[in-house]
């Protein structure tokens, strides 16, 4: 808690002022939590003072929200890139993120439980810049980090705004942001080492050295290439639902099975329900040791699949599209849905899981 409030001062976030009148002061409350690795091994203690941003009027307290972060498609498609590149793909997160986020609005929040001023106690602080749990706070911070990096020579992407791409002569470097988690790598590796030179120079950090886990996904980089699976995302999720005692099956239930609702059932909480099923539907009992494999040294060619079933749904008799991308050999983004309309035809079923494939 005391290295918290220590980089406050350092990155001057605060000031203790006079309470100042028809102001909202927004409370706060210390937050902790376990930092663990993809063996669920304990590697970090965290101690957040957060701000209760539930209290925030929008238009005073706060205006701009809305910060861009990384798709999972996104990390899988960098991955990709990485085998075919040939390169190393490192990690590192930024201590207290959101303290670098400078505040566009007047925002006041009261003195942490166990630190307050014995000489002005009923002071409270004015905020220069984020803290954890404001509205505003990811905004800032994206636009703070963002605003850095193009400074240093980076460009923006152009769709996803959350990677980051600098060229030197015949190499390149990518940046990959998702809050205060980055991934980064380069086709010449002292690029690497001056990426987090430069970062680590600018604000704190803590690197992590190679990419093994981010996002819920486990990544072994090998020679050959990298191998990508969610063997402890499985078993979060099995002891979430109490699940990690049941008998495993090779297959999900049968596509023709008809399912009717039961008026004298017991009554679940529909909202955990649909959780639960949205979690587990897809999972069998091979399904945690199965991963993608991203081999290096070939195309990158973009090849997409897409299939669709005719008025598969027995009730509604709406049909069900699946579609898959490759980048070379490297599978990078699928999905499976029923479609929203009612195709009168096998063809009609076709054209629309084409136009979803290709959008």
């Amino acid at each position: 808690m005391q290295e918290e409030l220590n980089q406050f001062e350092s990155l001057k976030v605060w000031r203790l002022v006079p309470r100042p009148k028809n102001k909202t002061v927004i409370g706060t409350k210390w937050i902790f939590k376990n930092k663990k690795d993809e063996n669920d091994i304990i590697v970090r203690n965290k101690a957040h003072l957060v701000a209760k941003g539930y209290r925030q009027q929008e238009g005073i307290d706060y205006d701009e929200t809305f910060a861009p972060v990384a798709r999972i498609e996104a990390i899988r498609m960098f991955l990709a890139y990485a085998t075919h590149k040939n390169f190393i793909v490192f990690q590192m997160d930024v201590k207290s993120a959101f303290l670098n986020g400078v505040l566009k609005v007047e925002v006041y929040v009261s003195q942490p439980e166990g630190f307050v001023s014995s000489e002005n106690p009923h002071y409270i602080y004015f905020l220069d810049k984020a803290l954890y749990g404001l509205k505003q706070g990811p905004r800032a911070w994206y636009d703070a980090l963002s605003s850095f990096l193009v400074k240093s020579g980076f460009s923006k992407g152009k769709i996803d705004t959350t990677l980051f791409i600098k060229r030197e002569k015949n190499d390149i470097i990518l940046v990959q942001i998702y809050v205060d988690d980055i991934i980064f790598g380069s086709t010449n590796p002292k690029y690497c080492q001056n990426f987090s030179a430069l970062m680590s120079k600018h604000f704190q950090m803590s690197m992590m050295g190679q990419m093994k886990f981010f996002l819920g996904l486990q990544v072994k980089q090998l020679q050959t290439g990298i191998f990508i699976n969610q063997s402890k995302y499985i078993s979060d999720i099995l002891r979430k639902y109490q699940m990690e005692k049941s008998s495993p099956m090779k297959t999900p239930m049968s596509t023709t099975l008809k399912l009717h609702s039961d008026p004298d059932g017991k009554d679940v909480n529909a909202t955990i329900y649909r959780s639960m099923i949205g979690s587990l539907m897809y999972l069998t009992a091979s399904t945690a040791d199965l991963g993608l494999w991203y081999p290096k040294e070939t195309g990158f060619e973009l090849t997409a699949y897409s299939d669709a079933d005719h008025a598969g749904n027995m009730l509604d008799r709406k049909s069900t599209s699946g579609h898959v991308q490759f980048l070379g050999d490297r599978l990078v983004s699928w999905a499976s849905k029923k479609q929203n309309c009612v195709s009168t035809s096998t063809a009609e079923a076709e054209y629309v899981v084409a136009a979803s494939c290709c959008s």
